[in-house]
């Protein structure tokens, strides 16, 4: 059985500025390089065999300060993937997050994030990105899945790794906890929150959701 460390980065200038940020990129605040530390030293004892994060340079960093304080940090191999992208937002990103909202779940009679995560799933949402933005440019469900699950198929292929790191963002840890556990996802992970999945040959499964400590 693989159990998979799943962290989001720490945060960033446009987290601490409430916008969109898909594939759009930048750097940690002051305040997101301390989560990176904090999240590393309270996974410092796990052994992990390899590390894996997005390649986005806010998940890359928050993985490689997460690695030096791993009791293996002199062993372990860091693999920065797309696969572990955020969903792309399109023409909404680097929007301010709530009028990016109004805009995707306004014509379906939503007024904010909250009251749509309530009452529709994370693939309801995100086929209503695509449709709201004007470009199309923005990835639906089954394209953002397509490309995630060649991610959980890399991991699936990592013989001898049962121990797994993997840095990613906020609405794909929303994503993989909504389609494989019954956590409630109507708040998303805090940056540098850590999230447990375990993996079988039959079963992927969130075991924790969202936890600043072990």
């Amino acid at each position: 059985m693989k159990r998979i460390y799943i962290i989001r980065h720490g945060q960033t200038y446009i987290n601490r500025y409430n916008k969109m940020q898909g594939w759009c990129d930048t750097p940690l605040t002051d305040d997101g390089i301390a989560g990176a530390d904090a999240a590393g030293q309270a996974l410092k004892d796990i052994p992990f065999d390899i590390a894996l994060s997005s390649d986005l340079k806010r998940a890359s960093d928050t993985c490689d300060i997460i690695i030096k304080h791993n009791v293996n940090h002199n062993e372990i191999q860091h693999i920065a993937t797309p696969f572990f992208r955020e969903h792309f937002y399109g023409y909404f990103e680097g929007m301010d997050t709530d009028m990016a909202w109004q805009m995707i779940g306004g014509p379906h009679g939503y007024k904010n994030h909250y009251d749509l995560f309530k009452n529709e799933t994370i693939d309801t949402a995100t086929d209503w990105i695509k449709e709201a933005d004007p470009f199309h440019n923005a990835e639906n469900a089954a394209e953002y899945w397509h490309r995630v699950d060649q991610g959980f198929d890399l991991i699936s292929q990592l013989d001898g790794a049962e121990n797994i790191l993997l840095v990613t963002h906020g609405f794909t840890i929303r994503s993989i906890a909504e389609r494989f556990s019954d956590f409630d996802i109507t708040r998303g992970p805090r940056n540098a929150s850590i999230t447990i999945m375990t993996m079988t040959e039959k079963e992927k499964k969130v075991t924790s959701y969202n936890k600043m400590k072990l």
